[in-house]
């Protein structure tokens, strides 16, 4: 009996190993630094700095309900969920989408289909909550759980979404910067503990309920307000995103990247999309109480 007790706790061991994630920043010791999208000379090694897709977006939702809540997959409260990290062209145009279709692991790609013809298949493979787990990273699997939240649909099937169709667009997750020693979906497990860190630098729900905005069913806010709360905190404008004008229910931070997304330094910029709200009569509604738990 002792022994089979011994064996659990060896295993336990094994399987709480953890494995490292990060990208191989060597040979970019010594070279000069320079924001992405503010280069003034050619950058040509894209695992030093962020090349493609150099204007970045810090995305977060809004959402009332999961429509899972009876498998227990609910909203942190009093907290905006993770959307995801999106890179743009410079000027603010996209830069592609699902560009490496050998590193697709969308279950439901959107859009399915290229503006170039190309057909993204869906993935029948593990789940990219598989691969979390492969690199020992409970902890981070279980702060996804509780911050990136899915509508409709299992969280995974987001963060697959996401890494699919953005990650594979911009060049510090290339996997060739994480050679030598690459190991599977390691720069899949990289990106989501980047969109992480970057979440963290916006806590949306703090900084607009210290300045009286809170979700509210009778009171509605203009837009003025909201970016104002926003801009005193950070020192730029996000972008607004509301359904038919009024039902506010996106924010994205725009941002200019010193090195690699993920060790460099996000510097906020001014949004350079429109916003999507109307200027006033916003409704930020509170969610349901069943869909939320205290985190």
């Amino acid at each position: 009996m002792l022994s089979l007790v011994i064996l659990g706790v060896l295993v336990s061991v094994v399987h709480a190993k953890s494995y490292p994630t990060y990208p191989n920043i060597e040979t970019c010791v010594g070279r000069p630094v320079q924001y992405s999208c503010e280069n003034t000379t050619v950058v040509t090694d894209s695992c030093c700095n962020v090349v493609r897709g150099g204007l970045v977006l810090q995305a977060q939702y809004w959402n009332t309900y999961t429509g899972l809540e009876h498998q227990a997959q609910l909203f942190p409260k009093n907290s905006w969920s993770i959307h995801g990290i999106v890179p743009l062209n410079c000027d603010g145009t996209s830069v592609g989408q699902y560009c490496d279709p050998g590193r697709q692991y969308d279950p439901k790609p959107l859009p399915s289909t290229l503006p170039n013809g190309t057909v993204i298949h869906a993935y029948e493979g593990p789940s990219v909550r598989t691969f979390i787990q492969e690199f020992g990273r409970s902890d981070l699997l279980d702060y996804m759980d509780t911050f990136w939240i899915n509508q409709g649909a299992p969280n995974e099937d987001l963060w697959a979404h996401e890494y699919s169709i953005h990650a594979t667009c911009t060049s510090a997750f290339d996997v060739a910067c994480y050679d030598p020693g690459y190991k599977k979906h390691q720069e899949v497990v990289n990106f989501f503990e980047t969109a992480v860190k970057v979440y963290q630098m916006y806590p949306t729900y703090d900084i607009l309920a210290a300045s009286g905005i809170v979700p509210s069913n009778t009171t509605t806010y203009t837009r003025a307000q909201i970016t104002n709360a926003i801009y005193s905190q950070i020192g730029a404008d996000p972008w607004l995103g509301c359904d038919n004008g009024t039902v506010w229910n996106q924010i994205r931070y725009f941002h200019h990247v010193l090195g690699t997304e993920q060790f460099g330094h996000f510097k906020p910029l001014d949004s350079i999309i429109s916003s999507t709200c109307a200027e006033t009569g916003i409704w930020y509604y509170e969610r349901t109480s069943t869909s939320e738990k205290a985190v």
